[in-house]
């Protein structure tokens, strides 16, 4: 690997070790399928490679990897031919899911994205809301209001497996 202008071989290899399985999982909340997910892990470091910002902190660093992750997934689906999913594929990436062993944690994939990202981060990386408000840009107060409304769908979702 060439070493950025930025940053040294040994500082990117470090910081992808600490935080590569965080960004694989953010990735894979929005892309649902592996392959996919992939590219966008490898286009979020590349884009570290190129960035200018220098982090004040490990947890810094971390927001920066989630908030860029973030960006490139839904660029990504900004593409309209992206759109467009066929069914057949859709069972295919739910079996093709590395790490969603879990029921809930399957649910929160199925929630519409707005509500999943921030649930996930939430949840499942230990944010808070002022600090995912920070990270995505957001209002901390629809933060709270979407998180609210993630809870409300995956309530319902979960009782009805229930009965």
């Amino acid at each position: 690997m060439q070493s950025s202008l930025l940053r040294t071989n040994e500082e990117l290899s470090q910081i992808y070790n600490r935080h590569v399985k965080t960004v694989y999982r953010v990735c894979a909340v929005y892309m649902k399928n592996r392959h996919d997910t992939e590219d966008m892990v490898q286009n979020t470091f590349i884009r570290l490679m190129k960035d200018k910002t220098h982090f004040e902190s490990e947890e810094h660093e971390k927001a920066w990897l989630i908030r860029t992750a973030t960006n490139l997934c839904k660029d990504f689906f900004k593409n309209w031919w992206r759109k467009i999913v066929n069914i057949d594929t859709m069972a295919e990436v739910a079996a093709d899911e590395p790490f969603a062993d879990d029921d809930t944690l399957k649910k929160v994939m199925e929630l519409p994205p707005k509500y999943k990202t921030i649930v996930y981060l939430y949840y499942y990386e230990g944010y808070r809301t002022k600090e995912i408000a920070k990270m995505l840009n957001i209002n901390e107060s629809t933060i709270r209001s979407q998180l609210a409304t993630g809870r409300k769908i995956l309530k319902i979702d979960l009782e009805s497996d229930l009965k």
